[in-house]
């Protein structure tokens, strides 16, 4: 019998807090050792370039004049909480769902630290290619990304979700 077998989606809460550790821990890095805007060269198409981003993904609403702040929180809060609710009722052995909930989680509450602490979102990680350039992200978005890419992935291949009992 599985270790998981019988318990709830909340087991899946430690992948979270990795995450958070690993968003926090390389925020602090760049922000301890690159001055702003600080471009470094790593691949020929990949560069750490510290970056404040003041509004969503790909700098969405970014010049709003702030009200944009306590938006994007709040929606970062009301996912959270439902995440957070909906890996309760996860069984654990629901490996892909649960760990999709625990990575969306993670970068969620990752970028609300930065928008709450900072009144922006720390972003370093740059992707481009001759003069097309990705919006520069981070570890927390990494975990959203690959979290959506895993919730999608489970739409197709995945049985329905089972419910915990209570």
């Amino acid at each position: 019998m599985s270790k998981l077998a019988g318990k709830s989606g909340l087991v899946w809460l430690w992948l979270s807090l990795l995450l958070l550790v690993v968003d926090y821990a390389t925020k602090s890095l760049v922000v301890n050792t690159m001055a702003y805007q600080e471009s470094i060269d790593i691949l020929p198409f990949f560069n750490f370039t510290y970056v404040h981003n003041y509004g969503a993904a790909f700098s969405f609403l970014s010049d709003s004049g702030g009200w944009q702040r306590w938006f994007f929180s709040l929606i970062a809060v009301s996912i959270s909480v439902l995440l957070v609710w909906w890996l309760k009722r996860l069984p654990a052995s629901n490996k892909v769902l649960c760990s999709a909930y625990a990575l969306v989680l993670a970068g969620a509450i990752g970028n609300l630290y930065d928008r709450i602490a900072y009144g922006y979102v720390i972003d370093f990680l740059h992707v481009y290619y001759e003069k097309w350039h990705f919006p520069v992200f981070n570890i927390a978005d990494c975990a959203i990304c690959i979290g959506a890419a895993l919730l999608l992935f489970d739409a197709f291949t995945g049985e329905s979700p089972k419910e915990q009992q209570a």
